[in-house]
């Protein structure tokens, strides 16, 4: 399987699918494909795995797309401006990402609910109690709210970040959330009451725009009804 991702902030993930070769979305995520390449709809993971999927954003049902043929290429774009972010899961490497990260990933990769692991975190930290986690063995797909930067956080390092802006972490980065210090900077700062909170050892990605503060800028200049 081979892959390359064009678009720039309105990416693409195209993918070159030998024969045998399988990738899966969620239903509907595909956005164009060559012939010789069989579609499958299923509820991978069965019921559960299906409605923890909801609740993370993405849909009950999903579709694998299996090439009959070499070099065969199917194309599945960003729902929204931004960049998608490869990863390579392994047994060990496993992540968590934001509710409607996921775009696709090769079959031996395990898509499931999260529960964040504190009160605080699923309460304030911007991403609610439901995350995505990746596990299993392959390359999984994300997409990221604008621009993605990677940080190496060392064993007890911490790195606070505004709500919404955390993007993925590995599996053993800490997760919480901290109260912003001083009345003046909570009234005035501009950042809320609450700050994420990243603890390592472990790497994390965070998205430069988030899309609910993304989609708060916008509302102010839609058309608004009249009055009659």
């Amino acid at each position: 399987m081979r892959y390359r991702i064009e678009g720039g902030s309105l990416p693409v993930a195209i993918i070159e699918l030998n024969r045998g070769e399988s990738i899966y979305t969620q239903s509907g995520g595909m956005s164009w494909m060559s012939d010789g390449i069989a579609m499958d709809t299923n509820m991978r993971g069965g019921l559960l795995g299906g409605l923890g999927r909801m609740f993370t954003g993405e849909s009950l049902f999903m579709a694998t797309y299996t090439a009959q043929q070499d070099g065969r290429q199917i194309a599945l774009a960003s729902t929204f401006p931004g960049s998608i972010l490869v990863l390579e899961v392994k047994p060990g490497q496993e992540y968590i990402c934001q509710k409607s990260a996921f775009l696709c990933a090769t079959p031996g990769v395990n898509l499931s609910v999260e529960f964040t692991r504190s009160f605080g975190g699923g309460l304030f930290g911007g991403e609610g109690f439901m995350l995505q986690r990746l596990s299993g063995t392959g390359l999984a797909f994300l997409e990221i709210d604008g621009h993605a930067v990677a940080h190496e956080l060392a064993a007890g390092e911490r790195l606070k970040v505004d709500t919404g802006n955390v993007a993925v972490f590995e599996a053993n980065v800490g997760y919480n959330v901290e109260v912003v210090r001083g009345f003046k900077n909570v009234l005035f700062g501009g950042e809320g009451l609450f700050l994420t909170v990243l603890q390592g050892p472990g790497k994390a990605w965070l998205q430069t725009i988030s899309m609910p503060e993304f989609a708060g800028r916008v509302v102010p200049y839609l058309p608004r009804p009249r009055d009659d």
